[in-house]
């Protein structure tokens, strides 16, 4: 009998212990659950935000990893009636469907007063929703040994030597609605205007080996597999450390296209008050220095004063900041899939019958 007894206690012990385990695991042991970007974003922005944020809030954000917003938007559509996230960092056409599918909430300025010291394209970035977090812009990027001289325009990717040996992130990627929108700005000053963008994109389209580069155009330049690919500064700053100056990085004399990635907190997030609290550090000077100065983002708080070497690469100067064609990304969402299709049958059709 006392055997038997001992048994039953061990048996609802271990269903205690599972069960606590499972509800450990729901709430996440108390952590706060950020989901952004995976690879190098997640390794430095942990290391100078998040590890930050807990040694001077008491309180810890784990880093959740995707590979890019459209993913992180289905992640969050399928946890719609249960939230496993807290807060979402994401690009700010994305961001915008979250928004408008209620997703993620608006925060007012009273909750977070340092939503005052943005800029005003940061305070706006997310509409009703969360503000923008980082600036970026395009770029391209190419292999430092196979181009001895660093290229200015944009024009040097229909150079006929480098035929096959570019890598375009093609639409629904962002980088490729930004490449049309800074080509029609090029050609009409008028970014929506995209006609001759397309013609000029289908003349192009032999020269390309791929529209959907993996793991990503900066590694494919790296591995030698094309000599050009589109890309975002920040990241390509990184790969260009990382590579000891292997990849090179082109602001186009034509100009180039801001990008933002927005900050937001999910609607029912678990853990509210610490997503909140982490969304006001993460525009706090402190924050915008250090992922300027770590990650080359050009600071949405207006407030911050950064390294001259980290303002040069991050394109935070006024002159850099002179060369960004502002697009209203709300709008882009909206033609993103008429542009997605004209680039199926226009640009992408051109290269298969090369």
């Amino acid at each position: 009998m006392r055997t038997a007894l001992l048994l039953l206690v061990a048996v609802l012990l271990v269903g205690s212990g599972s069960a606590h385990a499972q509800l450990g695991s729901d709430k996440h042991e108390g952590l706060a659950r950020l989901l952004s970007y995976s690879g190098l974003f997640e390794d430095t922005y942990t290391r100078s935000v998040l590890q930050p944020f807990a040694a001077s809030h008491g309180t810890q954000i784990q880093f959740v990893a995707s590979d890019n917003s459209a993913s992180m938007l289905d992640r969050i559509r399928a946890e719609r009636d249960d939230p496993q996230l807290d807060i979402v960092m994401m690009d700010t056409s994305t961001a915008a469907v979250a928004c408008a599918e209620g997703l993620v909430e608006a925060i007012p300025r009273e909750l977070v007063p340092l939503l005052n010291d943005l800029y005003p394209a940061a305070r706006d970035a997310g509409g009703e929703c969360g503000p923008g977090v980082t600036f970026d812009h395009l770029v391209i990027v190419y292999d430092t040994a196979r181009v001895p001289a660093p290229p200015v325009s944009l024009r040097v990717l229909w150079n006929p030597a480098w035929r096959g040996r570019i890598a375009i992130s093609a639409p629904p990627n962002i980088q490729g609605l930004a490449l049309t929108a800074l080509l029609a700005y090029a050609d009409t000053a008028d970014w929506r205007n995209a006609d001759a963008a397309f013609r000029e994109l289908r003349e192009l389209a032999p020269s390309v080996k791929t529209f959907d580069p993996q793991p990503d155009g900066y590694t494919l330049v790296l591995d030698g597999s094309v000599v050009f690919a589109t890309g975002w500064n920040s990241r390509a700053q990184l790969y260009r450390d990382r590579s000891g100056g292997r990849l090179g990085v082109m602001l186009p004399d034509e100009g180039t296209v801001g990008q933002v990635n927005t900050i937001n907190v999910l609607r029912h997030a678990p853990h509210r008050a610490a997503a909140v609290a982490f969304m006001a550090y993460s525009l706090s000077a402190a924050a915008q220095k250090a992922v300027a100065e770590h990650l080359y983002y050009a600071p949405t708080n207006v407030t911050v004063q950064i390294d001259p070497n980290a303002e040069a690469r991050a394109a935070a100067s006024p002159i850099d900041m002179a060369k960004v064609v502002h697009l209203n990304w709300r709008e882009v969402a909206q033609m993103r899939d008429t542009w997605d299709r004209r680039w199926r049958e226009i640009v992408e059709s051109a290269q298969r019958a090369r």
